[in-house]
């Protein structure tokens, strides 16, 4: 693995200047150690961001503290503020005047954090961190209390961004769309639910991943299902050539309401894995080298010739295994249209995989979401997260939408 490059401070020269400055500082606050630095400069910071109060305020009125004037505007005393900083927190006093128009630009009114804690706050939120564990964590930094209620007022400041970004336009067309749900643990009147997050990504037609779209839900039905379709073409969705999932309840009736045009395959990653569920140890190795047969096949009677000859050879050690393949078989079939290359893009659910995989590292950090508004806060910063990398097409674009526009003639730009 190559080694991260990391952001290393290189030291200045030491100037004769910084030297008298250090000099100053150690014999003035008796530093010996790094907390009696972190604590010098705390204190040198809150005399600075005072002195610079009352600067403003000289500018202000347009005379200095103990200038006399002739003005109908003067100070007014002071008023306490505690403010958060990098280094802690302290208390300023700040300037008032008698008209109340001062409007301090170091720390302007109404704001009490210079350290920029609500982007760190909204950081560790992104990361699974629950709202006590980030309390915790920014009072043995920082040295400040910031109260569980503050942390989920703060994250509560996303909730508008959520909405906008859940309700923006769409394009008219995408070439492939995937269905996956990741399950969560959530309290609901005191009682813990488990509920699905259903992840909607899309590969648009330059090849590049989107989330679409992030739906939390109890119950899978067709008219589940139909009102997320729906929901999408009315943001600008007006053809889907091929949407994979896995077998979800109702979606199937749900996509030839809504895009009846619309190829429905069924994710062979998810075919395997549920049906190794009832393989034993000793012979899973064999079987997964069996079910490849099927799925790689060159055509499609070569495949249904195969899941016969698979069938047959386990039934007698597994007999309900190979049900499903039968079952589904014309939502499994749509892969044989394509080349070998090209059906690995939209047969398996990696692209959405990777995505899931954050999901789910929230579930490590948090055994129960407190609510599914919490859930869907760390839904949404965890998908922010994971798409900064998405910087390029997915592999081998230019031949698989080559053998989509063949496919599917007149449905993509030229």
């Amino acid at each position: 693995m190559a080694n991260k490059k990391r952001n290393v401070y290189e030291a200045k020269p030491m100037t004769e200047g910084k030297r008298n400055l250090i000099q100053g500082l150690l014999k003035e606050y008796e530093i010996e150690t790094a907390e009696d630095i972190q604590d010098a400069l705390r204190d040198l910071l809150s005399g600075t961001i005072q002195d610079m109060l009352e600067s403003e305020m000289n500018e202000h009125l347009g005379y200095d503290k103990y200038e006399r004037s002739e003005e109908n505007n003067y100070r007014n005393g002071t008023k306490p503020k505690t403010v958060r900083s990098k280094y802690g927190e302290f208390k300023v006093n700040v300037p008032q005047d008698r008209k109340s128009s001062f409007e301090p630009q170091i720390v302007p009114k109404r704001k009490k954090d210079i350290s920029g804690i609500e982007e760190k706050i909204i950081s560790m939120y992104a990361k699974g961190m629950t709202t006590t564990q980030i309390s915790e964590t920014i009072e043995d930094i920082y040295g400040f209390e910031v109260s569980e209620g503050m942390v989920s007022d703060i994250t509560d400041k996303l909730l508008p961004r959520i909405e906008e970004w859940q309700n923006r336009p769409l394009s008219s067309v995408y070439p492939i769309i995937f269905i996956d749900a990741v399950y969560f643990s959530v309290r609901d009147d005191n009682i813990i639910k488990k509920l699905a997050a259903y992840v909607v990504l899309g590969i648009n037609e330059d090849g590049y991943k989107e989330v679409l779209h992030i739906e939390i839900g109890e119950n899978e039905s067709s008219k589940y299902w139909l009102g997320i379709l729906n929901a999408l073409k009315n943001r600008g969705v007006q053809d889907i050539l091929i949407l994979c999932s896995d077998g979800l309840n109702g979606l199937k009736e749900a996509i030839q309401a809504a895009f009846p045009n619309t190829e429905h395959q069924r994710c062979i990653v998810h075919m395997v894995r549920n049906t190794l569920k009832y393989v034993s140890n000793k012979d899973m190795k064999a079987f997964a080298k069996d079910l490849k047969t099927i799925y790689t096949a060159p055509d499609e009677k070569t495949g249904a010739k195969r899941l016969d000859e698979v069938t047959e050879k386990w039934k007698t050690h597994y007999p309900a295994a190979m049900n499903k393949w039968y079952d589904n078989w014309d939502i499994i079939t749509p892969i044989f249209k394509f080349s070998a290359e090209v059906r690995t893009a939209f047969y398996t659910t990696n692209a959405i995989e990777s995505l899931n995989s954050s999901y789910k590292r929230l579930n490590r950090q948090r055994s129960v979401f407190p609510s599914g508004k919490s859930l869907l806060k760390a839904l949404y910063l965890a998908t922010f997260e994971s798409t900064k990398k998405w910087s390029m097409p997915i592999r081998n674009w230019g031949k698989i939408r080559g053998e989509l526009a063949i496919m599917f003639p007149n449905r993509l730009s030229n």
